[in-house]
């Protein structure tokens, strides 16, 4: 008997999109890889401080998970990478129609 059970094993060709800016309260750095995975939901990095989540549009509108997720010290931060993303995610079940 092995010791575990493989879930899956997959690979693809992912986009990845490296986007960095700065606002009056700080400076974010953001990886994005677009993948089939995840039910379409992509992988978003902050380059910082190397946490991670898998991310919708819809996610991106609850501030208080982008605030506890990414670290942010305040709402205004939590607003402003929402902004951000809400122009980089897809919305769930629009994946084959978003262009990245």
């Amino acid at each position: 008997m092995s010791l575990y059970e493989r879930l899956y094993d997959e690979a693809e060709q992912a986009k990845v999109r490296f986007v960095g800016f700065i606002s009056d309260n700080g400076r974010y750095d953001y990886g994005i890889v677009y993948t089939n995975m995840f039910f379409g939901k992509p992988l978003v990095v902050c380059m910082q401080t190397g946490r991670s989540s898998l991310l919708s549009l819809e996610d991106a509108e609850n501030l208080d998970y982008l605030q506890r997720i990414f670290h942010l010290r305040s709402m205004d931060e939590a607003r402003e990478v929402s902004i951000f993303l809400k122009s980089c995610l897809p919305a769930l079940g629009n994946q084959a129609e978003r262009e990245y």
